[in-house]
């Protein structure tokens, strides 16, 4: 599928998400509870689990 993200914690209250195939691409900022809620979201769903 070729959909990869990386993610990394700026600070405890927040982290970035970018697509790892344009790494010089801007990344996304997210608070870590919505963060968390996103994740939650993906499980209840029934997705896989990230890898890595």
């Amino acid at each position: 599928m070729n959909n990869c993200v990386e993610a990394a914690r700026l600070d405890p209250a927040r982290l970035a998400v970018r697509d790892s195939k344009d790494t010089a691409g801007p990344p996304l900022r997210f608070s870590a509870t919505a963060w968390a809620s996103f994740v939650t979201s993906l499980k209840e769903a029934g997705s896989p689990e990230p890898t890595g």
